[in-house]
């Protein structure tokens, strides 16, 4: 990525989001080399939900937050992902669920993230939604109030940590009824995978504007 500082890189994103998206050819990188969802498909049955990828700055760079779900009996339990959730019957768009629920889970003001965009929807076969990371800012650096009964920790990330190879790594990943071999990002001792980690090098690709630097699977 070159150096830019954080309005140029912003009003890069809001530019390319607007165009073709790299989309699976992104995702396919970080893509479970093994895996029994890899055969599921979406239904009519398949839930809706969306997640928020809030940017902002630190030293004009740009960071974003991960937050680190509490332990439950689900898929999800315990894992690092972005904010968000799934569609009620009151949000008027996904957009808005991706708004909500970041409010309720690291109590961000809503009313003050401008919307740059929309990544490409991604199937979460094991829990059965179709998420949509929807893009947006602030142009500062927000005080995060993380929801004690969903949320264990908030990791604030700079987008650029991404781009260092040294912390791309494939393992095995117990979920409920299989065990996962995909590729991973580390972040602080914590593995980052399937959905959140293909949103992150859609991102990475989307501000690039390429897909050139990386085009085999780690």
């Amino acid at each position: 990525m070159k150096k830019q500082n954080f309005s140029s890189s912003i009003e890069k994103i809001r530019k390319n989001l607007k165009k073709e998206l790299p989309g699976e050819k992104a995702h396919h990188i970080m893509e479970a080399l093994s895996a029994k969802y890899l055969t599921l498909k979406p239904t009519e049955k398949t839930r809706k939900s969306a997640v928020l990828v809030l940017l902002y700055p630190i030293d004009n760079k740009i960071y974003f937050p991960l937050i680190l779900r509490n332990s439950y009996d689900g898929f999800h339990s315990n894992e690092i992902g972005f904010p968000g959730g799934r569609f009620e019957i009151s949000d008027e768009n996904l957009i808005q669920t991706a708004l909500r629920e970041a409010k309720e889970e690291i109590g961000i003001n809503p009313d003050e993230v401008k919307i740059l965009g929309t990544l490409t929807e991604i199937y979460i076969g094991p829990s059965d939604f179709n998420v949509l990371p929807v893009v947006g800012y602030l142009p500062y650096q927000p005080d995060f109030i993380p929801d004690s009964r969903e949320v264990q920790q908030i990791f604030e990330l700079k987008l650029d940590y991404f781009l260092d190879p040294s912390i791309v790594g494939c393992s095995e990943i117990s979920i409920p009824g299989d065990l996962v071999t995909t590729p991973y990002y580390e972040v602080n001792g914590h593995k980052v995978w399937g959905a959140t980690a293909k949103i992150i090098i859609e991102l990475l690709f989307v501000i690039n504007n390429n897909l050139s630097s990386k085009k085999d699977r780690f």
